[in-house]
């Protein structure tokens, strides 16, 4: 996974010079939250295009990134989803790589995912409950996000 980062921002976001464990550090915490949002929207058994398309919205604000870094970043987190067994890895990274302030963030960026299609299905729900709890962030903190998220769509609609 480290290769796949190093070569994405080696030769999209940075001239050879200026790659330091710091950028590599943080390429990997965008790379793992990106494939949590990827397996968020996988955990129905259906990726929607309201799905797909909240992914790329959360990664490109998220991360302040151009439509094209937005789309080499997701390609490169559905294939590391595809390779591996589990979101542990993932979850590992961005809980040694983020402050309880930007865990939480994630886990609202994961309920827009959830919420993108209009459905809340109880294997998406799950799997953010178990990312939220991989995470160590509080029962409250989580069902405070998923309510911020959720009542936020119903402000908007």
């Amino acid at each position: 996974m480290i290769e796949a980062i190093q070569r994405f921002y080696k030769n999209r976001l940075s001239s050879p010079s200026d790659v330091t464990s710091q950028k590599n550090t943080n390429s990997a915490l965008k790379l793992a939250t990106a494939a949590l949002l990827i397996e968020v929207s996988r955990a129905d058994g259906e990726v929607k295009q309201e799905e797909r398309d909240s992914v790329a919205t959360a990664v490109q604000e998220a991360f302040a990134l151009t439509e094209k870094e937005t789309d080499e970043l997701i390609r490169m987190a559905d294939g590391e989803v595809e390779e591996s067994v589990c979101s542990y890895e993932f979850t590992r990274l961005v809980k040694n790589g983020y402050s309880y302030e930007q865990k939480i963030y994630i886990i609202e960026l994961l309920w827009q995912v959830v919420f993108a299609d209009l459905e809340k299905d109880k294997h998406e729900e799950h799997l953010v409950r178990r990312i939220a709890d991989l995470l160590h962030v509080s029962h409250k903190d989580f069902i405070r996000a998923k309510l911020k998220v959720k009542n936020g769509l119903e402000h908007d609609a």
